[in-house]
């Protein structure tokens, strides 16, 4: 089931960062398959089409989707962005309650720059 979980959460990502390159009925059906968690009976039914049409529509969005992450790398990057900037609030963190007052003011510096590139 966890995988499951994670597979989605990808999919959910991936389609934030290139859903406008997919057809608008492919936006609709991974939006209501993924984002609003109907079956794809459900889908088939609202839209009017076969269950089978719905499932090789969102076939091929999440394959284009994974091609544009492949050839791109936007969400791994944004991950290791994520990751490191934990590591580096983390180490900031620490170095704040230092005794040494410039090395406080630093570590307040550091922070307050990861905390603008967060936001």
């Amino acid at each position: 089931m966890w995988v499951l979980k994670q597979e989605a959460y990808k999919m959910t990502m991936l389609f934030d960062f290139y859903g406008n390159l997919l057809t608008e009925k492919q936006q609709c059906y991974f939006d209501l398959y993924y984002n609003q968690d109907f079956s794809l009976a459900e889908i088939a039914e609202q839209e009017g089409i076969s269950r089978q049409g719905v499932h090789d529509a969102i076939n091929r969005a999440e394959a284009l989707l994974l091609q544009m992450e492949q050839a791109t790398g936007s969400l791994r990057r944004l991950q290791e962005l994520r990751s490191a900037l934990q590591e580096i609030s983390q180490a900031a963190q620490s170095l704040a309650q230092h005794e040494d007052t410039h090395v406080r003011q630093s570590a307040l510096r550091i922070l307050t720059a990861v905390s603008s590139v967060k936001e």
